[in-house]
């Protein structure tokens, strides 16, 4: 009997042989397209990475804070600052005193109630002021602060908060020069009383009010009071110097306000934007700043700033 249709070749041992040939040639190409298939995800991977590196650094503070062997970990003036968050550069500096001084001040233009809620006494404008001033100064930030500016001043190239090893605790809080445990071990918040801040965060600089230059701050300590510690900042200086400052809840002219009808209503405290010659011949001696005034403990400057000016 005679088959009909292709006929076989060789028998049973060829066959075998051509099947074992088809399968290692079918698994020898499904190796080779995954081996190129992972080859490129590592690629595309790595041409990924730095794209997010981009968007998450906004200046080279986030690369310091993911590279610490590259920080400088002393503190030259035994203040408890670190030397990594000092602004060396000349334009940083005026960077920072221009953005600190504007922001202090539009609070004193603005409506009460546009006030940001967390501003109610002197040292809480002072830590508003100072930490929006070391932001990165975006559209996003304009939205959120609601701030408006003509011509907004440069950029801080050092850093940016939040982005330092730092992160949001910005302010020192322990007394002592810095030490690198220091970045975690709670010598270091987002909240200092007007005290700490004079003492853990600013440095003296004089008596004399006309050494102030803008963005120096003016503390008192007047006893008697349940908030001793007060300060001002000086927002100008040459020819028509001005101070802002926030009265709080303990000043007489805010506990004295009529219950309604007052813009300041709703608010803890009044802030206010006065001359300097004003405040030197205040009505009341104990806020002259005055060498002779021993309520008046001086002109102080951020640490940030120590060294440089």
């Amino acid at each position: 009997m005679i088959a009909h249709g292709r006929p076989s070749v060789g028998g049973p041992a060829a066959t075998n042989r051509r099947r074992r040939s088809l399968f290692a040639l079918t698994f020898l190409v499904t190796l080779g397209a995954l081996v190129l298939y992972l080859c490129r995800d590592g690629i595309a991977a790595r041409q990924i990475q730095p794209s997010r590196w981009q968007a998450s650094s906004h200046f080279t503070a986030t690369a310091l804070a993911r590279s610490p062997r590259s920080l400088t970990w002393s503190d030259r003036f035994s203040d408890g600052t670190p030397d990594f968050l000092r602004l060396a550069d000349p334009a940083d500096q005026a960077a920072f005193r221009r953005w600190f001084t504007l922001i202090a001040e539009y609070q004193t233009i603005r409506p009460p109630a546009e006030v940001p809620a967390e501003i109610a006494d002197c040292a809480s404008l002072l830590r508003y002021s100072y930490r929006e001033a070391l932001k990165r100064h975006d559209e996003s930030w304009f939205r959120a602060t609601g701030i408006e500016v003509p011509a907004p001043p440069g950029e801080i190239s050092a850093w940016s908060y939040p982005h330092t090893p730092l992160e949001a605790a910005l302010f020192r809080v322990w007394p002592g020069p810095f030490q690198p445990g220091d970045i975690s071990d709670g010598a270091f918040a987002q909240f200092a009383d007007a005290k700490t801040l004079v003492e853990r965060n600013a440095y003296f600089v004089s008596r004399d009010v006309r050494t102030a230059l803008p963005g120096d701050l003016l503390f008192y300590r007047q006893f008697g009071q349940s908030s001793p510690w007060h300060s001002m900042i000086l927002v100008r200086s040459g020819a028509v110097p001005e101070v802002v400052y926030d009265t709080g809840p303990d000043h007489p002219s805010h506990r004295q306000r009529p219950a309604s009808g007052d813009p300041g209503d709703g608010r803890p405290g009044e802030l206010r934007r006065v001359l300097l010659s004003e405040l030197l011949n205040h009505p009341e001696p104990q806020w002259r700043p005055l060498p002779g005034n021993p309520n008046f403990l001086g002109i102080y400057r951020w640490n940030i700033l120590r060294g440089t000016q």
